[in-house]
C-alpha cells in the first residue's frame, strides 16, 4: 500500500504563506503628498480606470508610483491613451509644489493627448 506525504507540501504552503503575508504590504506603493484642500465633488465613477500622475514637492513626476522623467510621462500616457482613450487624467500635486510644475505637468499630459486633465484635492472635511 503505497502513500503521499504531504507534510513537506504543507510546510511549503505554509512558508509561502507567511512570505506574501510579509511582502503584500510593501508592493503597496505611493508618493506621499500633502494635498490642497477645496469644495469639490468627487469622481462620479470611481471604478473606471483613471490616470494618476504625481507632482511632489520637489517637482518631481511619478507614474503608478514610479518616478518617471517628463519624457517618459509623455510617452508612457499617450500609449495609455491610445489605448483606453477616455480615460481621465488627474494630478495630485502637493500643496508646496511651485504651481509651475502643476502647469508643466499638465502641458505634458496634453501633448500626450489628455483632452482634459483635472486637478486632485483633498476634500475640506477630511
Amino acid at each position: 500500500m503505497s502513500q503521499i506525504n504531504v507534510v513537506p507540501y504543507v510546510d511549503v504552503m505554509l512558508v509561502l504563506l507567511v512570505i506574501f503575508m510579509i511582502t503584500a504590504p510593501i508592493l503597496k506603493r505611493g508618493v506621499k503628498v500633502k494635498l490642497p484642500q477645496a469644495s469639490a465633488h468627487a469622481i462620479p465613477n470611481p471604478h473606471r480606470a483613471v490616470l494618476i500622475v504625481t507632482v511632489d514637492a520637489h517637482g518631481h513626476y511619478f507614474l503608478d508610483g514610479h518616478p518617471v522623467s517628463a519624457a517618459v510621462l509623455e510617452t508612457r500616457t499617450r500609449r495609455l491613451l491610445r489605448l483606453r482613450p477616455h480615460t481621465p487624467v488627474l494630478i495630485r500635486g502637493d500643496r508646496a509644489v511651485p504651481y509651475q510644475d502643476v502647469v508643466r505637468a499638465m502641458v505634458i499630459l496634453q501633448q500626450a493627448g489628455a483632452p482634459s486633465v483635472g486637478l486632485m484635492t483633498k476634500s475640506r472635511g477630511g
